[in-house]
């Protein structure tokens, strides 16, 4: 950190402590613990965001495409019954009219049972390819909550941490302004240092300004996958070096998520239901067989066609096969089947769709961790230069052989390789989880052992 002198003035004092009491929260991230680290965020984003809660309603729904679909091989009991009395005035032949009553009541029990009817078998086929693609989807689902969940998180704390690189250069810029002031008043600087110090602590103040907005819409962002944020949020250490991933190939990588993505899993899911849709279809050219048996039983006090008041008790009992021949349906059957032609061709050409991208996805990521690894490296020796810059630069303008601007210019080279870096190590760390996410292999415990760095 740099030193503040005794020698500010007050005024330039006053505008430090106010920009850094606004922060003061935020700067301490790096040096205090806190309680939600990445996986605790993780946790609570699969409570929170509505996109993941509508896709685990998604695949509850799907799953019960199964039972539904199983029901098509299992009989059906169905019992109907009904009780009537009718009342009238009735004349037979020449008799005079007479008031009748009738009551009477029935019911009757049914049972089917399916035999042979092969759109059950193909439409449980079929329920199993739906189950199995909204699966697909569940994983790929809960991968782009990860990476969102991370994306935000890195985002949030880059602008937290640009907050402290903001305020530290905001120390340093005043540091040499004063500097400057205190050498024109000595007459031993020209008045051009000083406009060079006050623009640069200018500046310095608006990146300070950008840098709180910058902070505030990154918070924005989180706050719509996991609602209002936990006090504390752990920040990543410093130390952090991501490693080479392993294989260190990009063929294999794009190899594995042609095959293991989700969305490609999904896609080989929907070819396989849109070819028994096909067969489904084409099942409807074919007979049906269903066993159907029935007992009842019925009651009458009489009659109202006959002058004579007969009770009569009835019980039934029925057993036979109901077979049902398809001969023409006015072109329906033959319009669906083309139709499921023509998606099985759609769903094929989706696939390939899906196999490239993810083949580019997971080369971009794996190409994305590679070049930062070692931006991460040059930046680390960037800082250390820069570091040492600024220092041999102070003292040559305390020995007269370094003019202002130079220090200044050391100072800002010096912050702008600081906050690169910082964005460097997240930007590392998103795309190894997105190169695991395309390959498929994107899991909890990836979440969980990124966790420590924080």
């Amino acid at each position: 950190m740099f030193r503040v002198e005794k020698s500010f003035h007050c005024t330039g004092l006053r505008i430090l402590l106010k920009h850094l009491s606004v922060s003061a929260v935020l700067v301490s991230a790096s040096h205090i613990a806190f309680a939600a680290g990445l996986l605790e965020i993780y946790q609570l984003a699969q409570d929170q965001d509505p996109a993941f809660e509508a896709a685990r309603y998604t695949l509850e729904s799907a799953q019960e495409r199964l039972p539904q679909a199983r029901a098509g091989f299992l009989p059906t009991l169905a019992a109907t019954g009904g009780r009537n009395r009718s009342h009238g005035q009735y004349i037979f032949a020449r008799d005079p009219a007479t008031d009748r009553s009738v009551n009477a009541w029935n019911w009757t029990v049914q049972l089917s049972q399916p035999l042979v009817r092969m759109q059950n078998w193909e439409n449980y086929n079929q329920a199993e390819a739906i189950v199995e693609q909204a699966r697909a989807q569940y994983v790929l689902a809960e991968q782009d909550l990860i990476v969102r969940v991370a994306q935000a998180y890195f985002d949030f704390d880059i602008a937290r941490e640009g907050i402290r690189v903001a305020d530290a250069q905001l120390v340093a810029v005043e540091q040499q302004l004063n500097l400057a002031k205190r050498g024109f008043k000595a007459g031993t600087n020209a008045i051009t240092d000083v406009h060079e110090a006050q623009a640069r602590f200018d500046l310095a103040r608006s990146q300070r300004v950008a840098a709180q907005n910058e902070l505030e819409s990154k918070r924005a962002e989180f706050e719509k996958i996991i609602g209002p944020l936990p006090a504390n949020i752990n920040a990543l250490q410093q130390t952090v070096s991501p490693s080479v991933p392993e294989p260190n190939n990009p063929e294999a990588w794009g190899e594995m998520a042609q095959n293991y993505s989700p969305t490609v899993v999904a896609q080989r899911a929907a070819i396989v239901t849109a070819e028994r849709e096909i067969a489904k279809d084409r099942a409807g050219h074919l007979p049906t067989v269903d066993l159907t048996a029935s007992y009842g039983r019925s009651f009458s006090s009489g009659s109202n066609s006959t002058p004579s008041d007969y009770e009569s008790r009835i019980r039934s009992n029925q057993i036979g096969l109901q077979v049902n021949i398809p001969i023409y349906s006015g072109g329906e059957t033959s319009s669906r089947v083309r139709q499921a032609i023509a998606d099985l061709y759609k769903a094929r050409a989706e696939l390939r769709g899906a196999q490239r991208l993810a083949n580019a996805t997971a080369r971009q990521a794996f190409a994305g961790m590679v070049n930062g690894i070692s931006q991460i490296e040059a930046l680390n020796s960037a800082v250390e230069s820069s570091r040492s810059s600024v220092k041999a630069n102070q003292i040559g303008y305390k020995l007269g052989t370094r003019i202002n601007i130079d220090v200044l210019n050391a100072e800002q080279q010096l912050f702008t390789a600081q906050r690169d870096l910082i964005k460097a190590r997240y930007e590392t760390l998103l795309q190894g989880l997105k190169l695991k996410a395309a390959a498929g292999n994107l899991k909890l415990e990836d979440i969980a052992a990124l966790n420590g760095w924080f």
